[in-house]
């Protein structure tokens, strides 16, 4: 069995961050989404993996390479242009061959891996097993409307009146069935070859089509809110571990892990928290639910339930909360009188500001 990644997009909720670089490489307490999948994958048995990438495809080459850190051999497939979940399908047809697979959107995160997922498609005789979870709001997710022992009778796309409760998540197992699926649909009105369409083809001409329902936690990180919020349940799971350097000036509570060649000094660490490699943290607080990357540096600051990527320095700055900080930022007070604040901000960006 082999897996099909996918990790071009253009992450269009996350600018401008996602504008340089690829929204499957933020970190979630500092390693990349896309590094969970990849393990969920292996953990699951499959070792030779195909991963579609775009614009970033350089980025996500750098940060995977062969593979074999994960214990896996991956093979890259260009795709010109986002043109759908099934057109992924379609131009990874020579790598696939005609043997079952793994579909998995790169940034997709999922605790509880797909072992079982995995285990019960080879068990059963199925040609497409997609994979759902309870939401609350189903009227902004695909949703699926099950039949006896799971099967799946229908597919709507973010319907106004949801015929239940449950959504599809970007995880699917396929037979080889579903080549002739993506070659029979049309693209959708957005000019998308929609991986939806060529379920609901399996499924009007007569194929199986099962459910496994979510028994982990899921989430789309194409959000701020979601990134933050997968942060603090991987946090909350961290053995705390203290490689670093804490002078006798600071405070370190709670489940915190500080990575060998970072500094504390005169400052307050309250966990789950992590901090980076070579990341300097001087007369601060460092509050809950917090990931500070590598190389950062953090001086008379307070930052809380956020999280910082590599390179970027926070200074004199209170208090920094419910934030997304990218690569090579700087965060300082301005200084002086009249007591302004002064913004050099990229496109699409969003800053909030207290008075």
């Amino acid at each position: 069995m082999k897996a099909l990644v996918l990790a071009g997009g253009k992450g269009t909720r996350l600018r401008p961050l996602t504008h340089t670089s690829a929204k499957q490489l933020v970190p979630v307490a500092n390693k990349p989404v896309l590094y969970y999948g990849l393990e969920a994958i292996r953990d699951a048995g499959i070792t030779s993996v195909g991963i579609i990438i775009g614009d970033t495809g350089a980025e996500v080459r750098a940060a995977v390479g062969n593979g074999s850190r994960f214990g896996l051999h991956v093979t890259y497939i260009p795709q010109e242009a986002p043109l759908g979940l099934a057109h992924c399908v379609l131009i990874a047809r020579d790598f696939l061959a005609d043997e079952p697979f793994v579909m998995y959107l790169g940034d997709n995160f999922l605790i509880g891996g797909i072992a079982d997922l995995v285990d019960a498609f080879r068990m059963a005789n199925y040609d497409a097993q997609i994979l759902l979870t309870k939401v609350t709001e189903p009227q902004f997710y695909g949703v699926a409307e099950l039949g006896p022992e799971g099967k799946i009778l229908r597919l709507e796309e973010k319907p106004e009146r949801p015929r239940s409760d449950l959504a599809i998540v970007g995880v699917y197992t396929f037979s080889p069935a579903i080549h002739q699926a993506v070659r029979a649909i049309m693209p959708s009105a957005r000019g998308e070859l929609e991986i939806t369409d060529a379920i609901k083809w399996l499924i009007d001409n007569g194929f199986s089509v099962h459910s496994h329902l979510v028994t982990g936690y899921w989430k789309d990180t194409g959000r701020l809110e979601d990134m933050l919020e997968c942060n603090r349940i991987v946090l909350e799971r961290i053995a705390p571990g203290v490689r670093g350097m804490v002078d006798t000036r600071s405070e370190v509570t709670g489940n915190v892990i500080i990575e060998a060649g970072a500094s504390v000094e005169r400052s307050v660490i309250r966990g789950p928290a992590v901090i980076g490699a070579g990341t300097k943290v001087s007369s601060s607080y460092v509050g809950p639910y917090t990931s500070i990357a590598e190389n950062c540096l953090l001086q008379d600051a307070e930052v809380e339930y956020a999280i910082v990527l590599k390179d970027s320095t926070i200074k004199g700055v209170s208090r920094l909360t419910y934030s997304l900080i990218g690569r090579n930022v700087e965060v300082t007070r301005a200084e002086g009188v009249p007591n302004t604040h002064q913004l050099m901000l990229g496109d699409h960006s969003k800053v909030q500001v207290r008075a």
